[in-house]
């Protein structure tokens, strides 16, 4: 996703949100390739805040990025040029089914998206449209097997698809959409 974005925005100064920042890997990973740019992560996890903020700090990137605990549906804030998000995306039936590495150390709430995973989904696309100026861009993570309906989701939304990041194993991974009006 980020290597994506970058071919994109590399050498522009832009504004961005990173929704579900986590520890911040996605926002401050921009950051420090575009050096003009600010960013904004905001998470509901008070623990993943403040990893973030210490990341933000060994990075020295606190006078470009700002990190707030709240969800998205109560941020309101001016308009972006970027917005990222790599939301929960696993449907709930296969939670159980995952490995060890992920189950025993990330959140279940940072994981689980509903029953078809796209719950999350589904919010952040609604809420970016009031949030994304008119041709900015929205990078989302996507579970293997939810392109189709993620797609559908972005374009019933007034976006179009303008990239999809693939994995190792060609699964569409992420999809960037650009806001048509």
């Amino acid at each position: 996703m980020v290597e994506s974005i970058l071919k994109i925005f590399k050498g522009n100064k832009i504004n961005f949100l990173d929704v579900g920042t986590g520890s911040g890997c996605i926002l401050l990973s921009l950051l420090k390739e575009l050096k003009d740019s600010r960013g904004t992560g905001i998470d509901i996890n008070p623990k993943s805040i403040k990893v973030c903020k210490a990341n933000r700090y060994k990075l020295h990137l606190s006078n470009r990025a700002k990190i707030k605990c709240i969800a998205i549906e109560n941020f309101f804030n001016k308009k972006f040029d970027l917005i990222v998000s790599n939301p929960p995306y696993i449907p709930s039936r296969e939670l159980a089914n995952l490995s060890p590495e992920i189950r025993n150390y990330e959140p279940m709430r940072a994981l689980n998206g509903g029953i078809d995973g796209l719950d999350l989904i589904e919010k952040v696309i609604y809420k970016t449209e009031a949030l994304l100026k008119v041709k900015g861009i929205l990078a989302i993570e996507v579970h293997i097997g939810q392109y189709r309906k993620a797609s559908q989701l972005l374009i019933k939304n007034n976006f179009r698809i303008i990239d999809k990041v693939t994995d190792f194993k060609t699964n569409i991974r992420c999809i960037l959409g650009t806001k048509v009006k």
